[in-house]
């Protein structure tokens, strides 16, 4: 089969709500929209319920909640008819643990060491907790364990139709291992015979087998009615609620290959690897082969088969080995379809100054750092002043987002992270201990040193080979140290310079074969498995709801240290871009954004604006005086952060169902405040203030005495909003035009003022987009009408017939940037894409709020009056004179000279590409 051409993707979360056959009917209109392939999330068998799909419960069969594997092909059979391709995203980090339906798992949990499974879970077995030596933890307990003993919420069960015993706690199923079923069975006269049986497993070597039969022989016993009821009497003497029942199941769960304890004890004492500090998410070992191929199996059969054309890989950073991971999915990848290159995807957070590794042998990442490089350049520098100290005034928290997340990682390592904070420390302890130079090391100091490190870690993490730290890791280490140095005692000191030297700063072939080395590789895998989720939790799920000097700044990705970066920067990784991957995904909009792109874009227009922001914020908190409860409630710094988010979100849509916004946003509300860990949390609820918050909310948005503030709340989004559909339409051009693949989000063909999951997943109604599509654009019309947002998808659509009219140029066209002079040249961005003589040029504004003609206190269109940019124009790199230069929209053509003047480019919509489809030169 031939490789389908990558021109532009569509991202669709599939649940039970929204399955794919529900998708099979939406492909014809994907095709005509312009997309090449639609882009999945998890479709492997998750968790029931799951909203996401990555809480993978059987990675061999394609999710039956989403129709199994008959609908996926129904789906790509339709997806073929249009020419289209399907790109799968897979969960290589991590299954979904706890619970009753994972059978890995539950296994693993049943007969522990001796398990097929043992081995494909991330567990520390030796752990220095006597407690736990030889056990997991199991933190899945809704109080601590005695008090389940003893209330009887820990129950032993009976599985007659499989011949199995297990504990029960609500939803968590522990399975009994059948070496103890003897204990449960005792000497009851019917059941002796086989309590005989199951008590020799514990002398046969091949117990694993043998338990299977005798499982299945006691099934058959249990179907005769009094030996079921002698098996149920037997269970009633483990009834927790009575002190002798209380001993025996204690004394039965003390044998088991797990400890079962409250879910608080996860943070410090958790002994496997977690997704972050997600309980019901346990890190699975894929660089062993083994379960390389057991979870990957079903992928690779479906490749093979030719039904994927792409894969996108979650939390890459996860693996112990993301490098090696990658080129081994390669070569396998490759090796089942010699015939056409299927793209490989990364899931990857850069962080300044940080690109991704090119001998990994992937095609891209997800192109979470398009959208940062983006936001930087639609906001404006002057407006970080006014906004950093309005907010620090109001909110007395720092404006520099570096400190709140140095405070956020402290917080972490010290809270849910403690535990896998902890293995790391006592790996790096047991490596001081080999040494004799080193082994007077103490744990505190370790500990001390390591927090440090990581607190000013700049990069998720790093990548250390047997031969140490590469010369790039290198560079974001130094600056870890450098960090770490400036703020512990000079008494640290040295054990951060034998950190240095452990963790990458000397090759592990120079230690000796054998423990020592294995040792040292230990501690820095687990050490870089650390740093990322630290990075994460601090970041992406603390501070990003603390800091809001402004939130369009705030977003996975993100490096959020800056503001702002000028149109040259933007310009070079755009280059660097076409150098290194040019089919990067390009993003503006994911499952996981805290902010729709469209949200994000309006609030960035408040960088243009600070000193009028800081005018409507004082306004707003007088008005909002009557609202309160108490005057704490909510505090100053939540007040803010709701602020910026009714501005951004605020619906277009005059027909406003209030009711549902004030749902939608108290759901973003309650996440919000309990993400933060200042007033509330997850963990520790602070329900009084959580119902201020709420009170005060509903006030705003339903009560007669919220009008005052709700009307400067609207008129205020309103001010901005015409210039945030500008951002809205040059940001959505920028994604089509420069090198790499538009990825489109579901649904974001109209405008997208979606908040942070689940709201960023709600149903689409594509029957209006599919409506919209068929209706001829106007021009004017579009305009007129802009706030519905068919402007965006004929926009949108316009450019991706560009891009199947003219692969080429998208795909191997080079990138020049080209000179913007004249009055408002600051306010313009602009390029050319040349292959074999066909070019492309595209112009869109930046910080346009300025230079629309209207005042912004009336309704004005996102379009600007031609004498507002004077001499603005762009200067071409090659003589123009006689070549018809075709706009979007445009029903005429323009012909420039050596110079595009702007008035003429943007007269008839706020951004636009000129194509030269011939190719002949003047």
């Amino acid at each position: 089969m031939k490789a389908l051409p990558l021109r532009a993707t569509q991202r669709l979360q599939f649940h039970k709500g929204f399955t794919l056959d529900d998708a099979v009917p939406l492909v014809p209109y994907f095709a005509q929209l312009g997309i090449s392939h639609l882009y999945a999330s998890p479709l492997l068998a998750a968790r029931a319920g799951s909203m996401h799909g990555y809480d993978v419960v059987d990675p061999t069969t394609v999710n039956p909640e989403l129709g199994g594997e008959p609908a996926l092909r129904r789906l790509i059979a339709a997806l073929r008819e249009h020419d289209m391709g399907l790109i799968l995203d897979i969960v290589s980090n991590h299954m979904a643990v706890g619970g009753a339906d994972n059978p890995w798992w539950l296994d693993l949990l049943e007969w522990g060491r001796l398990s097929r499974y043992s081995e494909f879970f991330d567990i520390q077995w030796h752990s220095p907790d006597p407690l736990l030596k030889g056990q997991l933890l199991m933190p899945f307990l809704g109080s601590d364990y005695g008090e389940a003993l003893q209330t009887g919420t820990l129950a032993l069960h009976f599985d007659a139709a499989h011949g199995a015993f297990y504990v029960e706690h609500y939803e968590h199923r522990f399975p009994i291992c059948p070496r103890d079923y003897a204990a449960i069975l005792g000497n009851d006269a019917l059941l002796k015979p086989l309590s005989d049986r199951f008590s020799a497993l514990a002398y046969q070597d091949d117990a694993y087998a043998e338990a299977a039969w005798l499982k299945q022989a006691l099934a058959e016993r249990a179907s005769e009615g009094d030996v079921l009821h002698a098996i149920e009497h037997r269970l009633s003497e483990f009834d927790g609620r009575q002190p002798e029942g209380f001993d025996r199941l204690h004394s039965l769960l003390e044998q088991q290959a797990y400890r079962l304890a409250s879910w608080r004890t996860a943070a410090d004492d958790i002994n496997w690897r977690r997704f972050f500090d997600v309980n019901e998410l346990g890190g699975l070992r894929v660089e062993r082969s083994a379960v390389f191929e057991a979870t990957h199996g079903k992928i690779f059969q479906l490749i093979s088969e030719g039904l994927v054309d792409g894969l996108r890989i979650d939390h890459i950073d996860g693996l112990a080995d993301p490098r090696g991971y990658c080129r081994k999915l390669r070569r396998r990848v490759d090796s089942l379809s010699p015939e056409r290159h299927l793209p490989i995807f990364v899931e990857k957070i850069l962080g300044e100054g940080e690109t991704l590794r090119e001998d990994w042998q992937v095609d891209g990442t997800t192109g979470y750092e398009f959208m940062n490089q983006l936001s930087l350049l639609q906001h404006d520098p002057e407006g970080l002043g006014p906004l950093a100290d309005l907010w620090t005034r109001h909110s007395e928290r720092p404006s520099a987002f570096i400190e709140e997340a140095w405070l956020a990682r402290r917080q972490i390592l010290n809270g849910s992270l403690a535990g896998d904070f902890e293995s790391v420390a006592q790996a790096l302890l047991q490596v001081a201990r080999d040494d004799v130079m080193t082994r007077d090391l103490t744990l505190g100091a370790i500990r001390r040193a390591l927090q440090a490190l990581i607190v000013h870690f700049p990069v998720y993490r790093t990548y250390i080979s047997a031969r140490g730290r590469s010369e790039r890791d290198d560079v974001f280490f130094l600056q870890a140290l450098a960090g770490a140095r400036s703020t512990l005692s000079e008494g640290d000191w040295p054990v951060l310079d034998h950190l240095e030297k452990w963790l990458g700063g000397q090759p592990w072939r120079n230690r000796p074969v054998g423990r020592e080395r294995k040792i040292l590789k230990h501690a820095c895998v687990r050490f870089q498995q650390l740093t990322s989720p630290a990075a994460a939790k601090a970041v992406e799920d603390t501070a990003f709801y603390r800091s809001a000097v402004l939130l369009s700044r705030n977003d996975v990705g993100f490096s959020t240290e800056q503001f702002s970066a000028p149109v040259d920067a933007f310009h070079a990784v755009n280059q660097q871009r076409l150098q290194t991957f040019p089919d990067n995904l390009l993003a503006t909009a994911t499952h996981d954004h805290k902010r729709g792109e469209d949200s994000r874009a309006r609030l960035a227009v408040l960088s243009e604006c600070a000193p009028w922001y800081a005018e409507q914020v004082e306004h707003c908190r007088t008005l909002a005086a009557k609202l309160r409860d108490d005057a704490q409630s909510p505090s100053a710094g939540d007040e803010l952060i709701l602020y910026q988010v009714l501005l951004g979100s605020w619906p277009l849509d005059l027909k406003l169902d209030v009711e549902d916004y004030q749902q939608r946003l108290w759901q973003w509300q309650q996440k919000a405040l309990r993400e933060a860990k200042l007033q509330s949390s997850w963990s520790a609820p602070n329900e009084a203030y959580e119902q201020a918050v709420e009170a005060f909310l509903s006030r705003l948005l339903l009560s007669e005495e919220g009008h005052a503030l709700r009307t400067a709340l609207a008129a205020a989004a309103h001010a901005i909003a015409p210039a945030g559909a500008v951002n809205s339409l040059a940001q959505s051009l920028l994604r089509l035009t420069v090198p790499g693949v538009p990825d489109l989000y579901q649904g974001d063909e109209f405008w997208d003022f979606s908040l942070v999951d689940p709201d960023n997943r709600r149903p689409v109604d594509f029957n209006a987009r599919q409506h919209a599509l068929n209706t001829p654009p106007d021009t004017g019309e579009l305009l007129f009408n802009w706030r519905d947002g068919r402007i965006k998808q004929a926009l949108i659509a316009q450019v991706l017939a560009l891009r199947k009219a003219d692969p080429e140029i998208f795909q191997y066209g080079s990138y020049t940037p080209l000179e913007v002079t004249g009055k408002h040249a600051d306010h313009v961005v602009a390029f050319a894409r040349e292959h074999q003589g066909k070019r492309l040029l595209v112009v869109v504004p930046r910080w346009p709020h300025r230079l629309l003609e209207n005042a912004p206190e009336k309704p004005v269109q996102p379009h600007f009056n031609a004498q507002v940019w004077g001499d603005t124009r762009v200067k071409l790199p090659f003589a123009a004179t006689t070549q018809n230069w075709k706009g979007l929209f445009h029903t005429g053509a323009v012909t420039p000279d050596k110079e595009l003047l702007i008035s003429a480019a943007l007269g008839d919509i706020p951004v636009n590409v000129f194509i030269n489809p011939d190719g002949r030169e003047s």
